[in-house]
């Protein structure tokens, strides 16, 4: 491993000293032949933009999705050279640029783009992977799923917000395996306002909406018994609980 940085730190001095010129860099990688390994490990560091097109146009790294990723998220990395890629890389490497907030905004509007286009196609195995690492943008196309398997693997992703629940579970009509499985994350559990929108959705399980009618302010228990939406079992129990603690 030591010898593997040390390759790459004299690379990489060379590079820096290289510079813009098209001819020592070409000549440098010529003379050099890193492997993935020094590549990967070169592409994590600021690099003149003229290397990095040189990497993007000669083989084998033209080739190797991973290579192509390393360029992509570079933070040094041509917005014109990041867009002509992405359509080389496949759903895990879009994922990867989708998820990445330093990434020029273009690009990854871009990757998304790419992804969702991808998504119908995509098997259940690599749904459920993609829900674990997806990023925002993506996110709500894959809630919506068909599967619970891939919804709950969704649910358990890091970067799903309170909000990001609120709009899945406020829409029209969501998926009543959507609902079931919000219901049974730990979010939901964590974040008030989830529960009461679980509440006030007529298509939530009964049995979770009576279980927490109990728990709700004063003021959204009035809101519960008031509408006509829910199920008069529903409305019957927030009145219920409102007239106890009247009294």
């Amino acid at each position: 491993m030591g010898r593997a940085t040390d390759d790459v730190d004299r690379l990489y001095a060379e590079i820096v000293q290289a510079g813009e010129s098209a001819d020592a860099l070409g000549e440098l990688i010529a003379g050099w032949e890193p492997p993935d390994s020094v590549m990967l490990a070169l592409l994590r560091r600021a690099l003149p933009k003229r290397f990095l097109e040189h990497v993007a146009r000669t083989e084998p790294w033209a080739s190797r999705s991973l290579v192509l990723t390393a360029l992509v998220t570079n933070p040094r990395a041509d917005t014109t050279l990041s867009l002509r890629l992405l359509p080389q890389l496949p759903w895990r490497a879009l994922a990867t640029v989708s998820a990445a907030p330093w990434v020029n905004g273009m690009v990854r509007v871009r990757a998304d783009a790419l992804l969702a286009e991808m998504l119908p196609d995509l098997k259940l195995g690599e749904r459920i992977a993609l829900g674990r690492i997806a990023g925002r943008s993506i996110l709500s196309r894959l809630l919506g799923d068909r599967d619970p398997k891939v919804v709950q693997a969704t649910l358990d992703n890091p970067r799903v917000l309170p909000d990001d629940l609120l709009r899945a579970i406020n829409c029209e009509a969501p998926a009543r395996i959507l609902l079931e499985a919000i219901s049974q994350s730990a979010r939901c559990r964590e974040f008030y306002a989830v529960r009461l929108a679980l509440v006030l959705q007529p298509r939530t399980p009964l049995a979770f909406a009576l279980a927490h009618v109990s728990a709700l302010t004063p003021r959204d228990l009035a809101r519960v018994a008031a509408s006509d939406r829910l199920a008069p079992l529903v409305r019957a129990a927030a009145e219920r609980v409102l007239t106890s603690r009247s009294r």
